[in-house]
């Protein structure tokens, strides 16, 4: 697999870019406090019953389904939510995928084309973001390379999970505030990781 670059810094997101990214109805502020589970076991199989759900429902267009996030590390504490990508021929072609993927219960949320045309579906039950990316996605390749190397070394694993406990004990708006204040331990980690 070749190492992409790390990801480039960025401004905490605002709401009125959450709001251009975000389809539908308006972003969904946090009701209350980001709740970290400990590792469930369960997780996997979770993974497993979705990754036959859209590769059932869009056959050889899914070029790749992958258990990417927190719920992917064994011994990792994360939300309940499954995190997968999906890689399809073009991901800014939502009708080539979207509608079948509607059909199986998944909801698109989030359109990002200035950003490796990101598209982000989800499921409310069970919890999972189905992240779309194109072929050769640097941002796919980060997840892989994040994944395989916190399942190789626990004390990054650790030091993860603790920076996610620190952060959701703040005063969060949206999700995309725990998403952002995670970034400096993810770039570190990467960088740990041969990423450069």
């Amino acid at each position: 697999m070749r190492k992409p670059p790390l990801p480039t810094a960025a401004n905490p997101t605002t709401e009125e870019e959450l709001a251009k990214a975000t389809v539908g109805a308006p972003p969904t502020r946090l009701s209350g406090p980001i709740a970290i589970h400990d590792y469930d076991l369960s997780w996997p199989a979770m993974y497993a019953r979705e990754e036959a759900r859209i590769r059932g429902a869009l056959g050889p267009r899914a070029l790749a389904v992958a258990h990417v996030g927190s719920t992917s590390v064994p011994g990792l504490a994360a939300k309940s939510i499954i995190d997968v990508d999906l890689i399809v021929a073009d991901s800014a072609d939502e009708q080539a995928y979207v509608p079948a993927l509607e059909a199986v219960g998944y909801v698109l949320r989030v359109r990002e084309p200035d950003w490796y045309e990101h598209r982000c579906l989800d499921r409310e039950y069970p919890g999972v973001n189905l992240h779309v990316f194109g072929p050769d996605c640097d941002e796919h390749l980060r997840h892989l390379i994040f994944r395989d190397w916190l399942r190789e070394h626990p004390e990054d694993r650790d030091r993860y999970a603790a920076e996610k406990r620190r952060i959701v004990q703040q005063n969060l708006t949206f999700m995309a505030e725990y998403t952002d204040q995670k970034t400096a331990v993810i770039v570190d980690i990467l960088r740990r990781a041969g990423l450069g």
